[in-house]
């Protein structure tokens, strides 16, 4: 496997689209029914989206909240509804693993809504380099493994918007879908060096 990669190489590879059925949820019932469908795995992706702000000093909460199966990813409008209670639950339920990256700046920005205890979380920073991955950002490492680029076009715009545009919802799902996909390519891979999954 590839360690390490450029910018320039990744700018010159095919991108990368989520390639199944998103589900917006902005309704307390809606959440509801997306948790009970989301706790049947053990395993899921997880991803964050916070608007941006360019005033020193401004703290804005977590807007969107996404986690992800292999064949849908559910975008949770946080802005809208909060963080209902059975959501809070999954996020604190040791037994189901949230895969993802960066973690400490999403959770940092969910308890800025509500104060949790995030259990289960798998952060793919401190995964990696057991594989031999020295690049730490979503892009390179997505690039790395499976030789496609994640756009990162829709970072900067508004995750508080009345309603999200469908580039807005396709990259939100695919940041989500991309962390999980790493997380099980890497546990089909020997490790050079025992590891354990790196928990939060």
């Amino acid at each position: 496997m590839v360690a390490t990669i450029d910018k320039e190489e990744v700018a010159g590879l095919e991108t990368e689209s989520f390639p199944g059925t998103i589900h917006l949820i902005d309704t307390p019932e809606a959440a509801s029914d997306a948790v009970k469908k989301l706790s049947a795995y053990r395993i899921l992706g997880f991803d964050t989206e916070t608007r941006p702000s360019f005033e020193r000093g401004a703290r804005p909460s977590v807007a969107l909240m996404q986690i992800a199966t292999e064949t849908d990813c559910f975008l949770f409008r946080l802005n809208i509804i909060n963080i209902p209670d059975e959501l809070q639950q999954l996020l604190e339920n040791p037994d189901t693993l949230k895969v993802g990256l960066s973690l400490h700046d999403d959770v940092t920005v969910i308890r800025r809504r509500r104060p949790l205890e995030p259990a289960g979380f798998v952060e793919l920073q401190r995964l990696c380099p057991a594989y031999g991955i020295r690049d730490s950002s979503l892009q390179k490492v997505y690039a790395i493994i499976f030789g496609k680029r994640i756009s990162k076009s829709q970072r900067l715009t508004n995750w508080e918007a009345r309603k999200l545009t469908d580039a807005q919802q396709g990259y939100a799902a695919l940041d989500a879908w991309a962390c999980l996909r790493i997380f099980n390519h890497l546990m089909t891979l020997p490790t050079p060096t025992p590891t354990q999954f790196a928990l939060l």
